[in-house]
């Protein structure tokens, strides 16, 4: 692994999965690349109705989930194309598949392809079959080391989910609302791939350039 940090100077790990180099933890920064602030939602009604580049912490909470978790970003932060440290972006939906179909390739005779992406520890423990939460000792064989930093709605404003989901934009618009992501859920084997609301806080991984 590789080292490097931020515009904010926060560090970060990094792992080649295939051709791929990703990010090892969550973004955390609260700059974008060019050095523009961007702004820090935590009131509810606030989120709730901006249409602009935002971000907040889970539960307002920098100080105990920000090194291990990092930020939430909605869709319109994602989308200025400023949001990953220069010579990085935030992964397009089709890259996310390229991650997937290679894990389910090399790692064809683990427990689930989930598995093979989640970190080896917060994951909230499940008892059922293939699951993430289902002995945290098989994780991670690939070194992605996927937090469950759960999600902020927009509707209703809330936080939810962590320890139990990670969720993780695409650059990838979906419709005129909505846009492209992949999550992992602790009672489940697999990688989920759907849409989200642009105005949703999610996680943020960086490939390389």
């Amino acid at each position: 692994m590789t080292l490097f940090t931020d515009i904010d100077g926060n560090p970060y790990q990094t792992v080649k999965i295939g051709n791929q180099t990703w990010m090892v933890e969550n973004l955390k920064t609260t700059k974008f690349n060019d050095g523009t602030v961007i702004p820090s939602i935590t009131d509810s009604i606030s989120w709730n109705g901006t249409l602009a580049p935002g971000y907040c912490f889970y539960n307002n909470d920098s100080l105990n989930n920000k090194k291990t978790y990092g930020a939430l970003y909605n869709w319109y932060a994602v989308n200025s194309g400023k949001l990953a440290p220069k010579g990085w972006h935030v992964p397009s939906d089709a890259e996310w598949t390229i991650l997937i179909n290679f894990v389910s390739n090399k790692y064809s005779s683990s427990c689930s392809v989930a598995k093979t992406l989640a970190l080896n520890s917060n994951w909230k423990l499940d008892e059922s079959g293939c699951s993430v939460g289902n002995d945290l000792s098989k994780n991670n064989g690939s070194g992605f080391s996927a937090y469950p930093a759960g999600i902020r709605n927009f509707s209703p404003c809330s936080y939810a989910d962590l320890d139990i989901s990670g969720n993780w934009w695409s650059s990838t618009q979906m419709n005129s609302g909505s846009a492209w992501k992949i999550s992992l859920y602790t009672n489940y084997s697999d990688v989920s791939r759907g849409s989200e609301f642009m105005q949703n806080g999610m996680s943020v991984r960086c490939i390389k350039d």
